[in-house]
């Protein structure tokens, strides 16, 4: 099983890396969290997580253990296999997981692309106490403000990157960026936010 990967970052998208170990590369999915830590043509070292299925062999990438860990956890939900775990880690930190599955939450939940109100209080259900006790914040924050403005940051940040090698300019791209973000409370997707960027900046490159 393959744990972890460290070599050097040769290609990287909106929601995978390509990290290049002794001549092979090993192309990883990831969070928007995970690839923000992430630069192409630098070296870098992941956590991984290898899920074989019969028409495939995947590898999943992390950058702390705890994002292994949980991504772990919430696939012992029935109906949540690794796509969709990686798609409630994409919107959420693993401390606001595990605090909506603690006090189920279950409209934090749903924020998750994928995950209606059922699912949610199944993973409510079923995965309470799985989690190690969330450290209490000193801020009056919600759970979903909290990931939200950590999910934008993210996200911003390999939008910008995807358009930069796009030939746009970085300072025209974060503008872009940033203004869609605000625009969208946090709720739009990688390739959602990447295609309103591309429309807006159309006819303005370099």
């Amino acid at each position: 099983m393959i744990s972890s990967l460290r070599g050097d970052v040769i290609d990287k998208g909106l929601d995978y890396v390509v990290i290049e170990c002794a001549g092979v590369g090993y192309r990883c999915l990831a969070t928007g969290d995970t690839l923000a830590t992430l630069h192409r043509g630098e070296q870098a070292f992941v956590l991984t997580s290898l899920v074989v299925r019969d028409d495939a062999h995947t590898l999943y990438a992390f950058s702390t253990p705890e994002q292994r860990e949980t991504f772990g956890i919430l696939q012992k939900v029935s109906g949540v296999g690794a796509r969709l775990a990686m798609g409630v880690m994409s919107v959420l930190q693993p401390a606001g997981i595990a605090r909506a599955v603690e006090e189920g939450d279950i409209k934090t939940l749903q924020q998750a692309p994928g995950v209606g109100k059922r699912l949610a209080e199944r993973m409510a259900v079923d995965l309470k106490g799985k989690f190690p006790a969330p450290e209490a914040t000193s801020d009056q924050a919600t759970i979903g403000d909290i990931a939200a403005n950590d999910t934008d940051t993210a996200l911003q940040s390999q939008v910008v990157e995807a358009l930069v090698g796009l030939g746009f300019t970085e300072s025209k791209a974060a503008t872009a960026v940033k203004k869609i973000l605000e625009e969208q409370n946090g709720t739009a997707d990688p390739s959602a936010v990447l295609r309103e960027a591309l429309q807006r900046l159309s006819g303005h490159k370099r």
